[in-house]
């Protein structure tokens, strides 16, 4: 068999799972009972998919590199880069002025110290977006969280919306759609006709910024 698989994650699941990375990799998630005639089974029936995914992220542009936090590099936020600048002599970590500027003290923990501010960002900017819709039409929730999630970009659970900090690095109409998205799915729980509609009703135009999350997410990440 021609197709290479990185990982082979076993846990206490039930079904097996594939999963294409941001490098084009293949890792697998599968039952601790899983043998591996039974794991290849299901890698060469989705063939075609892996295939096709693997094209997909070779084909992708801009590409994606993990951040090395250096002079001139960029990050984004709200769905611009801005420079990182290094500097000497500064009273905290990370400080945003139209450009990041990283404490030369912060550089061992430069991925937590910009993790930290994101979260920060993120709460603020998206807790703002959630009041601004659930007044618009009478939303109740309870509370915003924002949290360390990788796949979701939004999920609500008992009036308590979650949404993932990596968000704030998209434009602002993307953060909109999502908060939209989740706020309808306080009172409509699946993807049905009505819930789109409900969605339509409050961003006509939703369809350009979910395609914008399929398509750029990737780079939504350090």
């Amino acid at each position: 068999m021609d197709i290479e698989i990185e990982k082979i994650i076993r846990t206490k699941r039930k079904t097996i799972a594939l999963y294409i990375t941001d490098g084009a990799t293949l890792i697998i998630k599968a039952p601790f009972n899983a043998n591996d005639k039974t794991i290849m089974g299901v890698v060469l029936k989705h063939k075609k998919w892996i295939e096709q995914k693997k094209i997909e992220i070779g084909e992708r542009d801009p590409k994606f590199s993990p951040k090395e936090f250096v002079n001139g590099e960029g990050l984004l936020h709200l769905g611009r880069y801005y420079r990182l600048k290094i500097v000497g002599d500064q009273e905290v970590p990370l400080k945003f002025e139209n450009e990041f500027y990283l404490s030369r003290n912060a550089l061992p923990q430069a991925k937590e110290v910009f993790i930290e501010w994101y979260k920060k960002i993120a709460y603020d900017k998206i807790s703002e977006r959630v009041r601004r819709y659930a007044q618009k039409r009478g939303f109740k929730y309870n509370m915003v969280k924002i949290t360390n999630a990788q796949k979701r970009w939004g999920s609500s659970s008992n009036g308590n919306l979650n949404f993932p900090w990596r968000l704030i690095m998209a434009p602002l109409p993307v953060i909109d759609y999502v908060v939209i998205h989740e706020l309808v799915h306080l009172e409509e729980k699946n993807h049905t006709k009505a819930f789109w509609d409900r969605v339509k009703m409050l961003m006509p135009n939703y369809e350009k910024y979910k395609g914008w999350l399929k398509k750029n997410s990737y780079l939504l990440r350090l």
